[in-house]
């Protein structure tokens, strides 16, 4: 919660990334608020007025998950909805000729996107687990979204320590710099400081 806050004001991008690990969080603890409360904040050292506020956030985020069926997998609607603005704001800053470096940062990218779309899906039975096939970026999704699976994923694989090949290290840190150009336009647009 403390975390999310901070991020969001700071970096869209980043917000997103953070809650999807929430939600995986929330599943790896069986959704048990009880447990998290016991094993997993204690961590981050709150005192206990603010430990009864991170308990009372996963308890809301866990309620969110049971309403919208994302108990096993898939994102919450708030988190869906960010993608969806992200993308429409995508979409408008292509369109315009006053942001000709975005233009140029999305094409430099874009075969990278391509790339990833071609790979096969590849799960392995573990709940967090992930293997560099998982990057495969699904074509019925949106770019943005494409971009922000392959970000997750290689999250993923380096707090596993698994190995992330060289291409696609690189892969992903143009589509990191791309996505974290366009998590600043976002901010500019909430902002009220941009103009297409």
């Amino acid at each position: 919660m403390y975390i999310a806050e901070q991020l969001k004001k700071r970096s869209v991008a980043e917000y997103l990334l953070y809650m999807w690990q929430v939600e995986d969080t929330l599943r790896a603890y069986g959704l048990d608020v009880e447990r998290m409360a016991a094993e997993y904040v204690p961590q981050f050292g709150l005192d206990e007025e603010k430990s009864e506020a991170l308990k009372g956030w996963y308890e809301s985020l866990v309620e969110m998950m049971r309403e919208e069926g994302v108990t096993e997998k898939g994102h919450l609607q708030v988190n869906k909805n960010i993608i969806i603005l992200l993308s429409d704001l995508h979409r408008q800053l292509l369109k315009s000729s006053k942001h000709p470096m975005y233009a140029a940062m999305y094409y430099k990218v874009l075969p990278y996107i391509v790339e990833l779309r071609g790979k096969r899906e590849k799960v392995s039975g573990e709940r967090l687990a992930v293997s560099e096939e998982r990057l495969e970026v699904r074509g019925e999704k949106g770019e943005i979204e494409n971009c922000f699976d392959a970000l997750y994923g290689v999250m993923l694989l380096r707090a596993q320590k698994k190995e992330v090949s060289v291409e696609t290290g690189v892969a992903m840190e143009h589509i990191a710099k791309f996505v974290g150009m366009l998590s600043e336009y976002y901010k500019k647009e909430k902002e009220g400081e941009l103009e297409f």
